[in-house]
Formats: C-alpha cells, sequence, structure tokens
C-alpha cells in the first residue's frame, strides 16, 4: 500500500531508517522502504550502506537533483501511495506511518502533508538564520496550513498517490535549489488536486549555517524568476508567493527599495552571516535580491 520513499545526499540516514523500520513491520498494510542516493561522497555512502542495503536500495553515480529524483522513485516502487521524506528527518511519533495510513482512508485523497517541526532549543549563533526561519514561518499548524493548502505544500513530509505523481510529477527542468516544491503544489490547485493537512510532523535534523542557507535562498531566487517563465507570469502563481505579492504592493517605491539594498545590503548580509537575525532583515535581503535580478517585473502589475 505506501512506498516510503527516502532521496539521500551527503547526510547519514541511518536513525532516520532504524526508526522507521519498526513502524514497517507493525503496520498492518503491505509496505516497503526506498533509498536513492543522488550522488552522495563515497564517505557518506560506506556510512549508509549497511542500514540501505537491508531495503530497496539505489546509488547514482551523480547528482540529478532534487526535481527529478523524486520522480525516479517510480521507476523503483511498486505500491500504490507514495511516502516521501527528506534524508535529514526525524521521527517523533511511534505512529507516523499509522497516521498516514487512516488519512488516505478517506475517498478522494490524492496528496497529504504532515508538516514540519524545529528543535525548540536555540542553536549555536552560526545556525540562527536557519532555525529562526523554520520555527517562524515553516512550522505551521494545521489550521494555518489549511487556509491554503496548495500553498502550504512543502515536499520534505507528504504522501502522494502514485498516479497523481505520474501524471503530474516534479518539473525536471528544475535542477537547482528551491521552489520545486512551490511549482508543484501550483499544479496541483490548477489541475483541481487538493491537498489534505494533518498533524504529523517530522523534526527537522539538521541546520545549515547562516552563509550557506543565504547562499541557497540566492540559487532559489533565480529559480523563482525561470519559474515565473514556466508559468507564463501566472497571476495566481504570483499571488501564492509572499515575495512577488510583496512586490506588487511596493512597485511604485521598487527604485527607491533597489537603491537603499545597494546602500545597505552588504550590512545585512553581514549580520544575518553573523547570527545578528531579524526576519524583517532575511526579507529584505530576499527583496534586494529580486529587485536587482533580470526578471521582467514589468509583468508583475
Amino acid at each position: 500500500m505506501v512506498s516510503i520513499c527516502i532521496p539521500v545526499f551527503n547526510f547519514d540516514v541511518r536513525q532516520l531508517v532504524t526508526a522507521l523500520n519498526p513502524q514497517v513491520l507493525g503496520l498492518g498494510v503491505p509496505c516497503e522502504l526506498v533509498l536513492i542516493d543522488d550522488g552522495s561522497d563515497e564517505e557518506f555512502k560506506k556510512i549508509n550502506r549497511p542500514v540501505c542495503n537491508r531495503h530497496v536500495y539505489v546509488e547514482l553515480p551523480e547528482n540529478i537533483g532534487r526535481a527529478r529524483i523524486r520522480n525516479l522513485f517510480l521507476e523503483y516502487t511498486k505500491y500504490k501511495f507514495l511516502l516521501f521524506l527528506d534524508c535529514d528527518s526525524l521521527i517523533i511519533s511511534d505512529d507516523f506511518l499509522k497516521k498516514y495510513v487512516a488519512s488516505v482512508k478517506e475517498a478522494g485523497v490524492n496528496v497529504v502533508c504532515g508538516g514540519r517541526v524545529y528543535d525548540s532549543q536555540k542553536p549555536a549563533r552560526e545556525y540562527l538564520l536557519r532555525w529562526k526561519y523554520g520555527i517562524e514561518r515553516e512550522s505551521r499548524s494545521i489550521a494555518l496550513r489549511q487556509r491554503n493548502p496548495n500553498r502550504s505544500f512543502m515536499s520534505n513530509n507528504f504522501l502522494i498517490r502514485r498516479e497523481v505523481l505520474s501524471k503530474f510529477p516534479f518539473d525536471e527542468r528544475i535542477t537547482r535549489y528551491g521552489h520545486e516544491d512551490t511549482l508543484l503544489g501550483f499544479v496541483l490547485k490548477k489541475n483541481g488536486i487538493k491537498i489534505k493537512h494533518i498533524h504529523n510532523p517530522v523534526l527537522n535534523g539538521e541546520l545549515e549555517i547562516n552563509s550557506e542557507y543565504l547562499r541557497k535562498n540566492a540559487i532559489s531566487i533565480k529559480n523563482l524568476g525561470t519559474i515565473l517563465e514556466y508559468v507564463r507570469y501566472d497571476s495566481d502563481f504570483i499571488r501564492d508567493i509572499g515575495l512577488l505579492r510583496f512586490y506588487r504592493k511596493i512597485k511604485p517605491l521598487a527604485p527607491l527599495l533597489k537603491r537603499l539594498y545597494q546602500i545597505t545590503g552588504p550590512l545585512v548580509v553581514a549580520a544575518l552571516k553573523n547570527g545578528w537575525v531579524a526576519l524583517w532583515m532575511f526579507d529584505f535581503y530576499k527583496l534586494g535580491l529580486f529587485l536587482n535580478s533580470s526578471f521582467k517585473r514589468e509583468l508583475l502589475s
């Protein structure tokens, strides 16, 4: 009934697999664990092989990216539902899999999202940006997620019916970090595929250092420009993205804000890198990158 799909890249998955094993055995329905390594360094492959080889395990010779590897699970899995988990996820409930199985017993359920939480303990300063963003922006209740269910879609912990993913796969043109799940959530919405949200979170098991998270978000902003072209600047897509919605509101002030960022941006980046984190500063960082991009922003009207 359920194929648990874990894309692996440069991470020790022993804790995750070990936590899932007893739940798989006690689930009471057909279940398999499938792991695909996306071109990890050899040191991580050596660590993971002993536990991964007990299940369906594939090692790719080179990295193929976050979108393509998720679609690849269609070739190596056999069950009706695919449950995707990021490799840095930590299981925090003994009935994690049972909650997902129960969620799809309702007729017409095609996609289910369980959510994500972060450790409440404040990390060292060099990890504060990722932690604070996760705590305040990603760890959202069911009530908040259900207000805009497709907009709230995240690919770190979700279940999808096989035929739905086959018909609406992740867009493999997206090869870099960021917004591949945003686009899939939008495509599902445009095609009438509703997303169900439940309280079944995983704990985020890894925090990037501040500088790395800033770097990833810079890539993500570039991805957003590419995706805008893919969706032909669809007004519904623009409304779904907070940064784009905000830009439309302040568009008359864009030249002034762009100049302000050119002056203050280096100070904002330095502060964020050093752990002086306020999320308005992070938002300003992303807005500054957008304002200095080459997107056809005049179409965001």
